[in-house]
């Protein structure tokens, strides 16, 4: 399966409205998509070699919330609430994971 910009807009709004907490509109939750890409980017994570048996996603993730949290400090424009932040990054690492099976 491919990555699908929709599908991860509505995985990650399903997974928020599933905790109590309201969606947002699909560009904030692509601005936060495209954060945790751009840390994977800048940690060498894309160039992971498919063989390895670790799972680096369970040893990053308070990192990379952390860097979204900054990241969304630093663009104010951006609506997305601090305390989304772990809900959604979440989401899109099981969104990501989804695509592997």
């Amino acid at each position: 399966m491919e990555f699908d910009e929709n599908r991860v807009v509505e995985y990650i709004n399903g997974s928020l409205v599933a905790a109590g907490r309201s969606a947002y509109d699909s560009d904030e939750i692509l601005n936060v998509v495209d954060m945790i890409w751009d840390f994977y980017e800048e940690n060498g994570m894309l160039d992971v070699d498919l063989e390895e048996d670790d799972d680096p996603e369970d040893d990053v993730e308070q990192d990379l919330v952390d860097y979204v949290c900054r990241m969304l400090r630093k663009d104010k424009a951006a609506c997305v609430l601090a305390e989304d932040v772990p809900l959604i990054v979440k989401a899109e690492i099981e969104y990501e994971d989804s695509l592997l099976d």
